[in-house]
């Protein structure tokens, strides 16, 4: 029972670690369009291209593989970022995307 606790605590706590990597990616790559909360009104790139809040239901209803997807291999709007960033790093994103959640 206590080896479960320690188990389930040890996920918990890399998860946030996992999300505070994808923060430090997301304030660097992508509040610049997505803005800083990820309300792209905020940005004035975001605003003139009419992105979405990245904690709307719209894109938090997407799973984690569609959101690496558009991450890595862009959409419409997005650019592909596979070629600037790990793996890892897309992964963080997406587990920081989740902390968006309005």
């Amino acid at each position: 029972m206590k080896a479960i606790a320690i188990s389930a605590l040890t996920l918990l706590v890399s998860a946030s670690a996992f999300a505070a990597d994808g923060a430090a990616t997301y304030k660097a790559k992508c509040a610049s369009c997505h803005g800083a909360t990820g309300d792209p009104q905020t940005s004035a790139i975001g605003k003139k291209m009419n992105l979405r809040h990245l904690g709307s239901p719209e894109v938090q209803k997407q799973t984690d593989a569609e959101l690496y997807a558009w991450t890595a291999d862009g959409k419409n709007k997005m650019p592909a970022y596979k070629d600037k960033l790990s793996e890892a790093d897309i992964k963080a994103l997406v587990a920081f995307m989740r902390t968006l959640k309005k």
